[in-house]
């Protein structure tokens, strides 16, 4: 099998949201698979010229703050995607730019670019925001937009599955107007 050059990996965009560490997660199964790397990408952009002009010099966080900033949110999602050993096919890169711009610089001559895609949203529409809309009409490489989870990777503290989830669906569908029953005080 040929193997892929570096320039060749698969481009991810981080912000720090589920969508984006899932996006993550299957971006590195395919450069596995594909024997590529991962490039996790966080663009950030500086906040002065937002705040009033009034604001306390206190409350501007310098550039350089706000790319450790920029910095710690990559690497905080890696650490939570991987844990504490970060898989050695993925590489970080924090850029300063609009996201959409850094995404599709990066992006060049890529495999693939891989969004995380929010799970809200209706069956008839895309979960996307201007960031991933801009991606998907400008990127010269194939984009993904990877969905979110629906449902969280486990319950809330105190809150148990219901025993049902595992059975299938006549049984779960019996099993809800069941539940049903006893909410309403009939059962």
């Amino acid at each position: 099998m040929t193997e892929l050059s570096a320039g060749n990996g698969i481009v991810v965009g981080i912000d720090g949201s589920e969508a984006s560490r899932e996006a993550l997660r299957w971006a590195t199964r395919q450069a596995h698979a594909l024997h590529t790397d991962v490039v996790a990408v966080h663009a950030w952009e500086p906040t002065g010229p937002r705040l009033a002009p009034y604001a306390p010099v206190s409350a501007r966080p310098t550039p350089a703050e706000q790319r450790e900033r920029a910095a710690q949110l990559l690497s905080s999602t890696l650490r939570e995607v991987f844990g504490p050993r970060i898989d050695s096919a993925v590489h970080a890169v924090v850029v300063e730019g609009p996201p959409a711009r850094v995404l599709l610089q990066q992006a060049r001559g890529a495999l693939l670019l891989a969004l995380g895609r929010s799970p809200r949203g209706s069956y008839d529409q895309l979960a996307t925001g201007p960031v991933a809309r801009a991606c998907l009409r400008q990127a010269t490489v194939p984009v993904v937009a990877v969905p979110a989870p629906q449902w969280p990777a486990s319950p809330p503290a105190g809150v148990g599955a219901l025993p049902t989830a595992r059975t299938g669906g006549a049984q779960q569908t019996a099993d809800v107007r069941e539940l049903r029953t006893r909410s309403a005080g009939t059962g």
